[in-house]
């Protein structure tokens, strides 16, 4: 079976444009990681991931297995087939500079090279760039991995541990997608040092969506939208 695989550093960011009936596995190598990534449609890069309304329409906080990310038109990136975690979370944004300097010291790459300190904000401006894109098109990104809880007073923290090492997740896609994403740590992270965890990222091709599939039919909504992504693949002259 065709397949490719890759792994990214801690602090580093990537891109690619997947085709729809690719499946991308992301395996935490050392347990801990932070992944952030968009989604947009190469076709039409207006249109692009909806953290809002996915949370929304498929009545849930967190991200896990059977959830379907969607896009601000109503259709679907893609689907968790497969999540050893439990629990990612899609509302908390992005590190940036400012942030990353306060907790971990300002490092830049003239100066530290490889050991420089990389935040997820810059890191997606750059990934944006390579398309023509810039900072007005970044939306909500997920952060997979990452589970936040809220205290007494509705005040959000990371839960520690969240991930075990060698812990993976399995997204099925179900449109051309072009997929942007981060290894820079999370905003609430708490840590004495900036993190090292690199992760796996695995390529390879679904299996046919049936009709009985567990994404498909993990919630009324989501028969609608898959609907969506078949009528738009209709107009597009595929079956």
């Amino acid at each position: 079976m065709k397949q490719y695989k890759t792994q990214i550093p801690a602090g580093s960011h990537w891109s690619l444009k997947v085709k729809r009936g690719t499946t991308m596995k992301l395996t935490d190598i050392k347990g801990n990681a932070n992944v952030g990534m968009l989604f947009y449609n190469p076709e039409n890069l207006l249109e692009r991931y909806n953290a809002p309304d996915t949370l929304k329409c498929q009545y849930t906080f967190k991200l896990t297995k059977g959830n379907c990310l969607y896009s601000d038109m109503g259709r679907i990136f893609c689907s968790i087939i497969d999540d050893g975690i439990g629990w990612h979370e899609t509302v908390c944004g992005n590190s940036n500079a400012e942030m990353v300097s306060e907790k971990w010291q300002k490092r830049d790459y003239q100066k530290d090279k490889n050991d420089w300190h990389q935040n997820g904000n810059d890191a997606f401006l750059v990934e944006l760039a390579k398309f023509g894109l810039n900072r007005s098109d970044m939306s909500a990104n997920v952060n997979w991995f990452s589970k936040v809880v809220a205290n007494e007073k509705g005040t959000l923290a990371l839960e520690p541990n969240n991930s075990k090492p060698m812990s993976s997740i399995t997204l099925r896609f179900e449109m051309d997608t072009l997929v942007m994403l981060h290894t820079c740590p999370h905003p609430l992270l708490e840590a004495d040092s900036y993190p090292n965890n690199e992760i796996e990222i695995s390529l390879g091709i679904a299996d046919a969506v049936k009709e009985d599939d567990y994404c498909r039919n993990f919630r009324p909504e989501n028969l609608r939208g898959f609907a969506n992504n078949e009528l738009y693949h209709f107009g597009m002259g595929e079956t």
